[in-house]
């Protein structure tokens, strides 16, 4: 039987033999389902938030598939199609300004608190267009924002209950994770397909990079040249951002080693285990947490 699903997320493959496919994760209001449908070139088939409907899908043991001739691509549908809703959209620039607002009010250093401010500014509309990840999660258009302030809103209510706030710099946090993810604008295109720089670089270090260079210019302008100082305070925020992935068999280039890199790390995790644990079916591998989703 015929069923209809709107796009989550596309991620696009070569076969052994260099026949195309795609791995798709749909929804309806049935649930959610991700299948590989063979013989899809990568200038074909559904969008991110585009409707398709499935003629059959084929399940071995487990694994969902189809094929390009099973498969009719239709329409992006309109906020009344039963199905718009089901595809997360980037959040409105209220809910920004309120969070990075509310932050600012833990700040004590002025100098940072002018650069986050700035900086959420420039952000927000290059983080709406982009994705967080391909496929695992907040994998969608404007991902990478909604991604970027539920770690922003998240921190709005740990930072206060923290057990030892005097060992932290929030500022530090603040700006760790507004360029955590950085990279992504560079790594993947605003359909979610990986660029080269993705390969050759990786989000991590360009993140890293980029921010690094803007720190540089910060305290250079504000104080005629980099103190000691200053370039200490360059080495902590950076950290955060190498340490945020916080092993090194996830791809961390070092382990968080100060309580700021370690929260940030945590809040990270709850973002995108949260996001994956939502958006995974019923009874499907989640192979970024090792195991099996079972909605209750």
């Amino acid at each position: 039987m015929a069923k209809e699903y709107i796009v989550l997320s596309r991620q696009d493959a070569v076969a052994r033999n260099n026949s195309p496919y795609v791995n798709l994760k749909v929804a309806n209001l049935e649930g959610n389902e991700t299948l590989c449908v063979f013989d899809v070139p990568k200038t074909s088939g559904p969008k991110v938030g585009q409707l398709v409907t499935f003629m059959s899908i084929r399940d071995y043991q487990g694994k969902k598939s189809a094929t390009n001739m099973d498969m009719v691509v239709g329409k992006f549908p309109t906020e009344q199609h039963p199905l718009y809703h089901l595809v997360p959209r980037p959040i409105k620039r209220e809910a920004w300004d309120a969070t990075i607002d509310h932050l600012l009010t833990f700040c004590t250093d002025d100098t940072l608190k002018q650069f986050i401010q700035k900086q959420a500014e420039d952000l927000f509309p290059k983080y709406s267009k982009y994705p967080a990840a391909t496929s695992v999660h907040h994998a969608f258009p404007g991902g990478l924002l909604n991604h970027t302030w539920q770690m922003l809103h998240l921190l709005e209510g740990i930072y206060p209950v923290y057990p030892y706030p005097d060992d932290i710099r929030v500022e530090r946090i603040i700006i760790g994770i507004l360029f955590h993810d950085w990279g992504k604008i560079c790594e993947y295109n605003a359909e979610g397909e990986k660029m080269e720089n993705g390969y050759l670089l990786g989000h991590i270090y360009m993140s890293a990079n980029y921010l690094n260079n803007l720190l540089r210019d910060l305290y250079t302008q504000e104080h005629g040249k980099m103190t000691d100082a200053d370039k200490r305070e360059v080495n902590f925020i950076i950290h955060c951002v190498l340490a945020h992935h916080g092993q090194l068999e996830f791809g961390s280039p070092v382990l968080p080693c100060i309580p700021e890199a370690q929260l940030l790390n945590y809040i990270d995790n709850i973002s995108a285990k949260g996001d994956i644990f939502s958006t995974t079916g019923n009874m499907e591998k989640a192979f970024a947490l090792g195991t099996n989703v079972v909605k209750g």
